[in-house]
């Protein structure tokens, strides 16, 4: 059964034209209800709201035609960028187009002015506290790098758990300072290169082949010691930035039958752990 109420509502929007407030007044009823019963039912062109920034779209539409930026767009039309974004983003701007490219070629140079003294600064300033630090070196005893190594260990190593016992000496990473420092550690510890079996890890897109040639070659490793390389499988979904002709992906150091020199490890770290106030090594 038809609700009459219902049909008067609609009747008096598409037949006469009304507006909200004008049903409101005929019928009596709220606001809400005449919205309710209205659902569906397109508004009147007589009562319709012309939109205040209509003419400020269709411009800011031109301006990106011509090939204005969002930034530019934004201010010349005093609106907010999110609003002209909102506008033009439809209509991307031609990576190629001569303007693009004057564009971008003019925000890198008022960068680089904006910056550059502070850049200056800087590294000048980071070049003198660098030189400061590095003169607090001096050379390296062997309880140095038994500390040294047995702290980088524990931080990228591969480590025992309570619920799995894996003593042995496995040490992976992609920075060639801090394995040849770990190489040290090995050589304080009556370890020689040709004992240690090495293994790149690296994305199956790169050559692996030249990346364990580029390890041997840069830590001074024997060749005959490296095994098969482990090659990561590709994830589209990831943004990769280890790419290109610097990209030598990871150096796997493995310490056969080193399950003594394991202990050795830990036991220094619990030292180091107690000396500090920290607690004991699982």
């Amino acid at each position: 059964m038809v609700d009459p109420i219902a049909a008067e509502v609609r009747r008096l929007r598409s037949a006469e034209q009304l507006s909200v407030r004008e049903i409101r007044a005929r019928t009596g009823l709220s606001r809400t209800k005449v919205y309710e019963l209205l659902r569906g039912v397109p508004a009147p062109e007589r009562v319709r709201r012309p939109n205040a920034k209509d003419d400020l779209r269709a411009e800011a539409v031109e301006l990106r035609a011509l090939g204005r930026s969002v930034n530019d767009i934004a201010r010349q039309l005093g609106v907010a960028k999110s609003t002209a974004y909102q506008w033009v983003k439809h209509l991307p701007l031609d990576p190629d187009d001569e303007a693009a490219e004057r564009r971008r070629g003019y925000v890198a140079r008022m960068t680089e002015a904006r910056w550059a003294a502070h850049r200056q600064a800087r590294d000048a300033a980071r070049a003198v506290v660098r030189q400061r630090a590095a003169e607090t070196v001096g050379p390296l005893g062997e309880r140095d790098l038994l500390l040294l190594g047995a702290a980088i260990y524990w931080c990228e190593g591969t480590k025992s758990k309570p619920w799995r016992r894996d003593d042995r000496v496995q040490f992976v990473n992609s920075d060639p300072g801090l394995l040849a420092l770990f190489l040290r550690f090995l050589d304080a510890c009556g370890v020689e290169r040709s004992v240690p079996t090495y293994r790149v890890s690296i994305h199956e897109t790169a050559d692996a082949d030249a990346a364990a040639r580029w390890w041997a070659g840069r830590l001074g490793l024997p060749t005959g010691r490296f095994r098969r390389a482990t090659l990561k499988k590709h994830n589209p979904a990831t943004v990769r930035r280890n790419t290109g002709d610097g990209y030598r992906g990871c150096l796997v150091i493995t310490v056969p039958r080193s399950r003594e020199l394991y202990w050795r490890i830990e036991g220094m770290i619990t030292e180091l752990f107690q000396i500090s106030g920290g607690t004991d090594v699982n």
